[in-house]
């Protein structure tokens, strides 16, 4: 029997993201506490920006963007906004997200060594590129990964692909 195999990869739906944003934008328009303060969350280029005229409705911007991206399925720890701090600019606070994806080399490293310390012993890994490939005999160990990966406390998202 040919050995079982899966990708772990850290990517981001786009459309769920660029659906989440929208949602935050129409969210954002319509409230009372958002009148008049110049709020907005738009894109700009590969940053996602929220401006408005005090830190407080910044965070509350985040705040409301974050529920959405909860709703559609989008971990979090996709989107990085660094120390969650809103920059002064000019008479408006800004803060900028940026979207993490790929596992880079020092994420990889981490996800392959809590597999060889804690999952089972059958299970071999392989980093390729900006994704990791497990692969076993049983199903079930490849199963077993999954589960310590999800419960793992990483700063990062991860999710399965390939499996076969």
């Amino acid at each position: 029997m040919a050995d079982s195999s899966m990708d772990i990869v850290s990517r981001v739906d786009r459309q769920e993201v660029d659906n989440a944003l929208n949602q935050a934008g129409k969210e954002i328009s319509q409230r009372y506490d958002f009148k008049n303060v110049g709020a907005s969350i738009s894109w700009s280029g590969e940053k996602i920006v929220m401006v408005a005229n005090s830190a407080e409705r910044v965070l509350a911007i985040l705040d409301v963007f974050q529920t959405k991206l909860i709703k559609r399925g989008v971990s979090l720890k996709a989107i990085d906004t660094g120390d969650n701090e809103p920059q002064a600019s000019g008479k408006e606070y800004r803060l900028e997200g940026v979207l993490k994806e790929g596992l880079a080399g020092e994420n990889a490293k981490k996800v392959t060594k809590i597999i060889r310390e804690e999952g089972p012993k059958s299970v071999k890994t392989q980093i390729t590129g900006d994704e990791v490939r497990a692969t076993s005999k049983s199903r079930d160990d490849l199963q077993e990964v999954q589960a310590l990966l999800k419960n793992a406390d990483l700063d990062f998202a991860v999710q399965f692909t390939n499996y076969r």
